[in-house]
């Protein structure tokens, strides 16, 4: 039987993070404010990447975290680099706790993360799970949080601190931190690192982590050209385009995702669409 961790993200969305899941097919996604991450089975077959093409539209980016895995002809894939999958069973015992962040925070969340670029932090990943911050004179200088949601586990992400303020154990403690607060929950913390970086890889070990498996990261670019499989929504919202609301009646690329369209009637019905926003 597989392990939850095997797949982590199909884990989480198929799991505890079921309520954020957009579905096409067997395929799976978090809202594209949410998490940048896709589930795809684990042996897709064509039609599985024809869905997977259709919810991230041509042109758009697939996240992979997991074993070399092979799109079919016409996909760019770029390699990130090779990383680690790491479980938390033997972590040290928690510091002091941190400060809770929340919707407040975010926007200075959004700042830390965009500076110290510790992997993809987006408006709504807070939803997902507990982040926790360390301040000085009210400046937010270091965060850690919960990503990923497998049945009996958690994901720690996002784990980052300012440039001025490293060196002095600020990590350590927001991991330690999350990791009791995980641990509290009967589930056991695990996370992801590239290689590369064998100073994070090392104060995780420091900490108990213990090293589960080898993974490669790589983003997937849906072909640009029309793809054969099926109506595109971009199809049906210009089919349907004449009769939405007025915001339709423009570019149509910010709405292309909008749920609205997974069931757009043949015939345009205004009222299904009134509440219509992009990336709705």
């Amino acid at each position: 039987m597989p392990h939850p961790l095997d797949n982590p993200v199909l884990s989480s969305l198929t799991g505890p993070h079921a309520g954020f899941a957009e579905q096409r097919g067997r395929i799976l996604r978090y809202p594209v404010d949410v998490c940048p991450f896709l589930a795809l089975p684990d042996e897709p077959d064509e039609a599985d990447w024809a869905d997977a093409a259709e919810l991230a539209m041509p042109g758009g980016l697939l996240p992979l975290a997991r074993g070399r895995i092979s799109p079919p002809p016409g996909w760019k894939v770029t390699v990130i680099g090779e990383g680690v999958q790491m479980t938390g069973d033997d972590l040290a015992a928690a510091d002091p706790p941190a400060v809770v962040l929340g919707p407040s925070d975010v926007p200075e969340m959004l700042d830390l993360a965009g500076r110290t670029n510790p992997g993809p932090f987006l408006k709504r990943t807070i939803e997902l799970g507990t982040y926790l911050g360390l301040r000085h004179e009210g400046k937010l200088v270091a965060m850690a949080g919960e990503r990923l949601h497998p049945a009996g586990w958690a994901e720690i992400s996002a784990v980052c601190t300012d440039q001025a303020w490293r060196g002095r154990g600020l990590a350590t403690r927001l991991v330690r931190a999350l990791g009791a607060r995980i641990r509290a929950r009967g589930e056991i913390p695990f996370l992801h690192a590239l290689t590369a970086n064998t100073t994070a890889i090392r104060l995780y070990e420091d900490l108990g982590f213990r090293h589960r498996r080898t993974l490669q990261f790589a983003v997937a670019r849906v072909p640009q050209a029309r793809l054969s499989f099926g109506t595109s929504r971009r199809r049906r919202l210009r089919r349907a385009r004449s009769g939405l609301p007025a915001q339709f009646r423009g570019d149509p690329t910010p709405y292309s995702r909008c749920r609205c369209l997974i069931q757009a009637p043949s015939k345009p019905n205004r009222s299904a669409y009134s509440n219509c926003r992009p990336e709705h």
